[in-house]
């Protein structure tokens, strides 16, 4: 497996083949979310075919946001979606943040459990306009 920087497209690429994705996040909403700010875009590739992706942002001089990620379906149980949460945090240690923030939701228990199970505590959760659309807000204090 191969993680490197990645762009929007490759972003686009992997969500239209997550069926969990409903296309609501659109080329101009990454790049609206994304511009003006540090980032960091990550991609993970088996034998050249990009499988997952990890994207995040800062929200401060001290915190970093670690907004979307997801693998197709097909090459999950491989370990992807920890090694890309494993470059990201040391990324952004290396990039002198302290923490990182994540928000998930119920409808997600694989990463409820990846967040859980790799230090990252709950410290909160934002009600959605819908049922089922609540986000439960994780914290890692890093180093």
């Amino acid at each position: 497996m191969i993680i490197e920087q990645g762009t929007i497209d490759d972003i686009l690429f992997i969500n239209q083949q997550i069926p969990e994705f409903d296309g609501r996040t659109t080329k101009d909403k990454l790049e609206s979310r994304l511009a003006d700010k540090p980032h960091l875009i990550l991609i993970a590739k088996l034998k050249g075919e990009l499988v997952g992706y990890k994207v995040g942002y800062q929200l401060s001089s001290d915190e970093f946001y670690s907004w979307l990620g997801g693998v197709i379906p097909d090459y999950r149980n491989q370990g992807i979606a920890t090694a890309l949460r494993q470059y990201q945090e040391q990324w952004v240690q290396q990039s002198g943040y302290n923490a990182i923030a994540v928000k998930s939701m119920n409808r997600y228990p694989n990463m409820l459990h990846l967040l859980i199970s790799s230090g990252y505590q709950i410290i909160g959760y934002e009600t959605g306009n819908n049922e089922g659309e609540g986000k439960i807000v994780f914290h890692k204090v890093l180093g």
